[in-house]
């Protein structure tokens, strides 16, 4: 059997994305399929560069980037990928090679929608998108896709044969999020167990975040949403109130609040040392106290239900979370490993408690992971929905 995985590693070079696309291909290669990585995203689309820390025409440095970590996750996946440029440069595998691949593949995972769905993809039986932003794509993106001609929606996000979402709770009356007549099923980000090692925790509790993530506001129905830089207010203040450490791994720029965070004892790094690699950023979770976040906003404001792909990272190893809820306690369970927390004092209460049993809620963490975001347990649903 023979599967496509769709990413968008040489877009966004760095670490946490290396893991979020690599881990869906390393699932489906344990569970027997022969898989290959794609990355077509279309025109207009630009590679980051983290030396420049701009968006370039040139995807060399991505390129370089997605093969080390193709490397590092598998040695087959490092010989089986494809990628077109801005300008329709190919790389990797020969276009018509990835062309008859797709029409033998019994699945095309489109990830993120991180790939068109060209003429020659559409022959594969099993054409899946995995929305993995909701709220982004379901406000912004697909209604942009609605307005373009019907030649150029023929490749986009209604040409799959079947829809999966990160948004649990799509259809619910407080869910704003509109379901477009498709038939969405829901899913959660999959984590390969085997890669994830509980190293000796540091003192930090950490948090990796992009700050101010859209370009503007996004207003659907009059309401206005955004990202973190909504969110992390309410609970900028935690460090103040308990004795331990805490740390915020971010892309430093003039928008983000620097010296404000440092003198209410937060420890912000530059996140580009730890995210240049995917070895370098499994690194920095392993041996982190456990993670401690806020959601983008967008995700808390429609009670989307969405989870986090780098959560289930520390979960997995054996780092406790604590994580604004954005409606996943409904489903996911919490309180032992895994804690949501609506406002401060929920998030202090959280943190103490972990500390009082830390090595319980360690195990608890990789036991979580185990029953619920395990790679294979996670593909083996989506398998089985689309068959």
């Amino acid at each position: 059997m023979k599967a496509i995985v769709t990413g968008m590693i040489v877009t966004s070079p760095v670490g946490g994305v290396a893991w979020d696309y690599g881990q869906y291909a390393l699932s489906l290669e344990q569970l027997g399929f022969e898989v290959y990585y794609l990355e077509d995203p279309g025109i207009p689309s630009y590679s980051y560069n983290p030396e420049t820390r701009m968006y370039e025409e040139d995807p060399s440095y991505g390129i370089e980037f997605l093969k080390a970590s193709l490397k590092l996750l598998s040695p087959t996946l490092a010989q089986r990928w494809h990628y077109r440029a801005v300008d329709g440069q190919t790389y990797g595998l020969e276009t018509s090679v990835i062309a008859d691949i797709a029409a033998e593949a019994t699945l095309f995972l489109n990830v993120s929608g991180g790939s068109l769905l060209r003429d020659e993809y559409q022959h594969c039986r099993n054409k899946v998108l995995i929305d993995t932003d909701p709220g982004w794509n379901h406000f912004v993106i697909f209604p942009q896709w609605d307005k373009k001609s019907p030649s150029e929606q023929r490749w986009g996000w209604r040409a799959h044969d079947h829809f999966f979402t990160y948004a649990h709770r799509l259809e619910k009356p407080d869910c704003p999020l509109p379901t477009f007549g498709m038939n969405w099923h829901s899913t959660r980000p999959p984590v390969v167990l085997d890669y994830w090692n509980p190293q000796p925790p540091c003192n930090q509790w950490t948090t990796v975040m992009t700050w101010n993530h859209y370009p503007q506001p996004i207003i659907y129905n009059e309401v206005k949403y955004g990202s973190k830089e909504m969110e992390f207010g309410h609970i900028e203040s935690l460090p103040t109130q308990l004795p331990y450490s805490f740390e915020v791994l971010i892309n430093v720029n003039g928008e983000v609040p620097l010296t404000h965070w440092q003198k209410l004892g937060w420890s912000v790094v530059d996140a580009e040392p730890t995210s240049a690699s995917g070895a370098t950023y499994r690194s920095y979770i392993e041996r982190s106290r456990g993670e401690f976040a806020v959601a983008k906003n967008i995700y808390v404001a429609t009670r989307s239900g969405w989870f986090s792909c780098r959560s289930v990272c520390y979960l997995a190893a054996g780092r406790p979370v604590v994580v604004q809820d954005t409606g996943f306690s409904e489903y996911i369970p919490s309180g032992q490993g895994l804690f949501s927390f609506r406002n401060l004092s929920e998030a202090i209460q959280a943190i103490t408690t972990i500390e009082q049993d830390y090595n319980h809620h360690q195990q608890a963490a990789r036991e979580l992971a185990r029953n619920h975001f395990d790679s294979r347990l996670v593909l083996s649903e989506i398998l089985e929905k689309i068959t």
